[in-house]
């Protein structure tokens, strides 16, 4: 019974690296329709971001079986929390691909993103998706180092995220108040993404030592 039960939890682990690999897929397919104006692409980032939903589903259901017929306790207890935490995370990764997604369908078949632009948000495009999949590689070999690196990897996601504003503040912008609104939500997508990767490996890191990352970095 208590092979079903570890069984159990590590199923958890299981659907959390399913869950990174459906959200990194999302944000990579989102940020080409939205720079190549792919009406078909952005609908199928839309349409499928309910698999995500559906996993996140199954997490809950799982972790809530579990702590109704288990009752689990220290290191156990502190996956199944996490587990839920990180699901929560994750599941609002999948809407934030959507929403860039939205952006792509909403502005089709014209480009949502200025030429000037399209660089700078490929490269938040290639980030987020480099973050997550570090993310996924974090909860599934409970690697802490990894995790604690992630808060530094961000860094250049907001960086990126400041140009876009410099960009928009500039005297030199012509290109109006809609696209500039576009892009504004955009980058913000783009940036709370990547936080959201953060919060998971904050999570790893609490999950294997029991402690926050700032302790980590205070005692170390």
């Amino acid at each position: 019974m208590r092979d079903a039960y570890h069984e159990e939890l590590d199923s958890l682990t299981g659907m959390l690296v399913e869950m990174t690999r459906l959200v990194r897929s999302a944000i990579s397919r989102a940020t080409t329709a939205l720079l190549d104006s792919d009406l078909q692409l952005a609908e199928t980032v839309i349409s499928q971001d309910t698999e995500v939903d559906r996993l996140f589903a199954e997490i809950e259901a799982t972790i809530f079986d579990l702590m109704a017929r288990q009752q689990p306790v220290a290191v156990d207890l502190r996956m199944v929390i996490t587990a839920l935490r990180m699901g929560t995370d994750l599941e609002r990764m999948g809407d934030l691909a959507q929403h860039v997604a939205k952006v792509a369908r909403l502005r089709h078949p014209d480009s949502a993103i200025p030429p000037e632009l399209r660089a700078t948000i490929l490269e938040m495009g290639q980030i987020a998706e480099r973050l997550v999949t570090k993310t996924g590689g974090c909860i599934a070999s409970r690697d802490v180092e990894s995790a604690l690196e992630l808060e530094h990897d961000d860094d250049a996601m907001d960086r990126l995220h400041r140009k876009l504003f410099k960009t928009l503040m500039k005297p030199t912008w012509q290109h109006g108040v809609e696209p500039a609104i576009d892009v504004t939500l955009i980058g913000r997508y783009y940036e709370r993404y990547a936080d959201h990767a953060v919060r998971v490996a904050r999570d790893v890191v609490y999950l294997v030592t029991g402690s926050r990352p700032h302790e980590i970095n205070l005692t170390g």
